[in-house]
């Protein structure tokens, strides 16, 4: 249940009017009245009726008219929607009613058993919210005392859902971005987009964020995108700011309607996207990116382990830019999947606490590198092993917020992890399902077994129980062939990170040494030829540095009128 607070000031004649009105494009029907002060306020109900909508709203401003114009506050007017969730059953309007009475106490406007409290009113006009109109003097003539309303109400409703047996959210910390209006939602699926005007330039910011290698880059990705991009300048010249537009989203003039950064999100101001590109690690590209992301991430488990708070939200917020790289440089079938896991993990990035960003650097590095030479055709082994790493993060990710009580982040964490499972099944599973089938002769297995109880007893059971277990005796056979020892290569993969929360812990030891084996043949590679050449371009963005980058590829499907 998601409240909306505004506040205003001059009398409620205009609010009252589109509350009970037709709605800016016809949305609102049976438009009545399932609460007020004193339960027996005129109501307008669904057909238009000037004289009564002037009746109710001078009803409601008698207390703030009957203080003279000097004493009155600067905000009169408390404005609260309440939404369910799609899921949610539909409420009847005496449960509705119990609701409003509940909001407005909890916001100090009307408390429980207050006789002179404000006067309000509560409308239905969609089966799924009301929207609750108050005025801020109390009868009594002293201004309501609302201190922290917001979070007030938000505690409400928590409970409110939990009496109804409606959708649990999660309590806030304020860092979550500004969600989009109703107005908003019947727009965009009046233009037949599946997001509002909002969430798609939120997303399109963050991923030129993510891929940009300075401020210039930045915007000339984000202009690459089709949005409209309108920097804000000083007297001086120098951009102080930025906002962007959707081509479609217009208001009545036609007008672009534009939205700063900060609007967006809190992350994505100006000032913070520059601290962003601050704390970057300028090395050189590396041939292999793939794994060289991976190596990158794998610190990033051993930061989320730590006592260091500001390292940890570094590092979170860096596999967040990892998980937008990843899904430009994957493979087309595993796009869907990174999308939506890199979309769900972006509230878990940001928390209160002060990030380190610099201690993120390499991570930072590594996810740009993805975009820039990574390449999409090879046979998935560098992205299932990037992948394999992401689900431990996940969940790594999830325990520290739950520690930390972030409810909100491990909930979002907890929906990236489903999609980053069946995006490793995606490229995983046929990579594996392939090596079972090549698994050597009985007496090799054999061999590998022994090998396996020396190097890590402890764990050998679980491992040859391990349906993964065929296909790491193919990998131990084929390292075997370059004249590695299998003992010894157990046991190296198994001291890189502990295997005990593992599900499959095969599978984990296989793509630890699939890891460690390609990364000796890039350094073999790099000595023999005295040089690391770049890999093929995924094709989203130029490789060569020197070349005008290639915009990102827009993520906002075209509207049916941009069809046409």
């Amino acid at each position: 249940m998601i409240p909306h607070i505004t506040t205003g000031s001059g009398g409620t004649k205009r609010l009252v009017h589109y509350l009970f009105g037709p709605g800016e494009h016809n949305e609102h029907t049976d438009q009545h009245l399932v609460a007020s002060w004193n339960n027996f306020a005129p109501d307008p109900g669904p057909q238009p009726d000037p004289a009564t909508e002037a009746k109710l709203a001078a009803q409601l401003d008698l207390p703030v008219n009957a203080l003279p114009q000097g004493q009155r506050p600067t905000e009169t007017n408390w404005h609260c929607s309440v939404r369910t969730a799609p899921t949610d059953r539909l409420l009847t309007d005496d449960e509705w009613a119990d609701i409003a009475r509940r909001v407005v106490a909890a916001a100090g406007i009307a408390p429980d058993g207050d006789t002179k409290a404000c006067r309000w009113i509560a409308v239905r006009h969609a089966p799924d919210h009301i929207h609750i109109a108050a005025t801020l003097v109390r009868q009594d003539g002293r201004v309501a005392r609302r201190s922290y309303d917001r979070k007030a109400v938000q505690a409400a409703c928590r409970t409110i859902e939990e009496d109804y047996g409606l959708r649990q959210l999660h309590p806030g910390d304020g860092t979550a971005p500004q969600r989009a209006t109703s107005p908003e939602h019947f727009k965009a699926e009046r233009l037949g987009r599946t997001q509002t005007a909002r969430d798609e330039l939120r997303e399109a910011v963050r991923q030129a964020k993510a891929a940009a290698r300075d401020e210039a880059h930045f915007f000339t990705l984000l202009e690459g995108t089709g949005m409209k991009v309108r920097p804000r300048q000083a007297p001086s010249g120098d951009i102080t700011g930025y906002s962007v537009a959707h081509p479609s989203d217009t208001n009545a003039a036609g007008e672009p309607i534009y939205y700063s950064g900060s609007k967006l999100s809190p992350d994505l101001s100006l000032p913070e996207i520059r601290k962003h590109l601050a704390a970057q690690d300028q090395a050189a590209p590396t041939a292999d990116p793939w794994h060289a992301a991976a190596d990158a991430a794998r610190h990033t488990l051993a930061v989320l382990d730590s006592d260091d708070d500001a390292g940890a939200q570094a590092h979170l917020a860096a596999f967040g830019e990892l998980l937008d790289t990843t899904t430009f440089a994957a493979p087309t079938v595993n796009q869907a999947e990174l999308r939506a896991a890199a979309k769900a993990f972006h509230r878990a990035t940001r928390s209160t606490i002060r990030a380190e960003h610099q201690q993120a650097a390499a991570l930072r590095r590594a996810a740009k590198d993805l975009i820039y030479t990574a390449t999409s055709g090879q046979d998935g082994t560098g992205l299932a092993v990037l992948l394999s790493i992401a689900i431990l993060i996940t969940r790594a990710a999830m325990h520290w917020h739950q520690v930390r009580d972030h409810q909100q982040q491990q909930a979002a964490a907890q929906q990236a992890l489903a999609h980053l499972t069946t995006a490793y099944e995606q490229t995983a599973r046929p990579t594996l399902t392939a090596l079972a089938r090549s698994a050597p002769r009985a007496d090799a297995t054999r061999r590998y077994e022994a090998a396996l109880r020396q190097a890590i007893p402890e764990h050998a059971d679980h491992i040859l129980a391990d349906p993964a277990w065929a296909a790491l005796t193919a990998t131990l056979a084929q390292t075997e062939k370059t004249g590695d020892n299998p003992r010894r290569t157990l046991q190296d993969a198994a001291e890189q990170r502990e295997l005990t929360t593992a599900q499959s812990p095969a599978e984990v030891l296989h793509w630890r040494i699939t890891a460690t084996t390609s990364k000796r043949q890039q350094a073999a590679k790099a000595r023999s030829t005295g040089l690391i050449a770049p890999a093929r371009s995924t094709g989203l963005i130029a490789p060569a540095p020197a070349a005008p980058p290639a915009p990102l590829p827009a993520p906002i499907p075209p509207t049916p009128q941009q069809r046409r």
